[in-house]
């Protein structure tokens, strides 16, 4: 038993031994295929005169989140490249081979691409340089390499925070023409998304590959472009702009329910509201661009705005109406008659007010029953028909404040959110 188990193993060994000895003697065969009559300057098919096709495929591992501020996003992402070599295409190479060696990197040739619209790129080191060179035995390359990119994206922000974006990544050729040079999205799933791949303030509804060309003074250059389809997630603005917005608006329509005579307390309320909506505008428009264009953001701000100072100007008209004198004080600011021809001096005593009049003319009434015919004295000396003409507008100034108010901001908001989510 004990000798059929170690024969076991001295043939487990022997055929470990063998598979490592093909493998390094592959590796030694494309060694020699380098060295000899291989030029890494010159494209695969140079010597056809035709243009080498690279297939090109990206792997998305992170998304970063887009800045409407400097109108840009990071990505982390695995560039993947594959292009026939029949110069490295050898009959005993029969298996893929696996390499992470930077000499062979740079003994071999490489498509020469770069990215357009990168603003900033790290190539990852972390723990050995991240790269890949996959040679099949037919010749096909297969060249791998993780990067992490910071990419531009030119933002229109007309309708934010209620806005759709593409942003776009672009892989092109660098030192080599079309005519030289052809890069290809590969046939299946050209860009793909890692796995529970999220982002914070968007979602990707669309992923559009297709190609693009560089035009430069001394030639054309082949070129691709991915675009990413972006909605932006509402829900956060809601919470931190909307409505907190929509409260202080609701909060500047109590001083309608408050007495004219309130003075302190409307006016406190009304300049604290106004105070609030300003202070809630700065926050919002410190993390934007300064465009020029109007944004959505911009029209919800400028008019929840715009009905608080109303409600505060309202206040301010209803409480004018309310200490303006009536007609009838300034009636009885006559010049005093001449007995005999002289003047007689008025009392030095403050003219009666509207209320004080009436209330007066009905003391008189009740005791000679003249002067005040019955109905009249019914009238004048009910509470609440005792205030003038001027209160009495002033009272039903805000009483239809209290309906228009929030009917105006409802119709606002029905054409407000009908045009931004259309």
């Amino acid at each position: 038993m004990f000798v059929l188990v170690c024969v076991q193993l001295l043939g487990l060994l022997h055929g470990i031994t063998s598979i490592q000895g093909a493998k390094l003697d592959q590796l030694q065969i494309v060694d020699g295929l380098l060295k000899k009559d291989y030029d890494r300057r010159a494209t695969p098919t140079n010597h056809l005169n035709n243009a080498t096709t690279v297939y090109c495929e990206l792997y998305i591992r992170s998304f970063g989140s887009i800045s409407p501020a400097t109108m840009d996003y990071e990505v982390d992402l695995y560039l993947r490249q594959k292009w026939q070599d029949e110069r490295l295409k050898h009959s005993e190479i029969t298996e893929a081979l696996d390499l992470n060696d930077p000499n062979l990197v740079k003994a071999i040739w490489k498509p020469e691409v770069y990215f357009p619209n990168a603003k900033h790129a790290e190539f990852q080191y972390v723990t050995v340089p991240n790269v890949l060179v996959r040679i099949n035995p037919d010749g096909e390359i297969l060249y791998m390499l993780r990067l992490k990119l910071t990419f531009s994206c030119m933002m229109d922000l007309s309708k934010f925070p209620l806005d759709s974006q593409v942003c776009t990544m672009e892989v092109a050729s660098f030192s080599k023409t079309i005519e030289e040079l052809s890069l290809e999205w590969k046939t299946m799933n050209p860009v793909i998304m890692g796995k529970g791949l999220r982002m914070p303030q968007f979602e990707i509804v669309k992923i559009a590959a297709s190609d693009c060309q560089e035009s430069f003074q001394i030639g054309n250059y082949s070129c691709l472009v991915a675009e990413f389809h972006l909605s932006r997630s509402v829900g956060f603005h809601l919470v931190q702009s909307y409505l907190p917005t929509i409260l202080i608006v609701v909060i500047s329509w109590v001083s309608f329910w408050m007495d004219v005579d309130s003075v302190p307390g409307r006016t406190t309320l009304g300049v604290t509201t106004l105070l609030a909506v300003s202070s809630q505008s700065s926050g919002i428009q410190s993390g934007l661009p300064q465009v020029s264009y109007v944004k959505a953001i911009d029209v919800w701000m400028g008019t929840c705005t715009a009905f608080v100072f109303c409600a505060l100007l309202e206040f301010t008209f209803v409480n004018y109406m309310w200490r303006k004198q009536p007609v009838e004080v300034f009636d009885k600011k006559k010049s005093p008659e001449a007995v005999n021809g002289k003047a007689v001096d008025q009392s030095p005593e403050e003219p009666d007010s509207a209320v004080a009049v009436t209330v007066k003319k009905c003391a008189r009434a009740d005791d000679s029953m003249l002067g005040c015919e019955p109905r009249t004295t019914h009238n004048m000396c009910a509470g609440s028909e005792t205030l003038p003409k001027n209160k009495i507008r002033a009272r039903r100034i805000d009483e239809l404040s209290r309906f228009c108010f929030p009917l105006t901001f409802a119709v606002f908001n029905l054409f407000y959110w009908s045009y931004y989510l259309s």
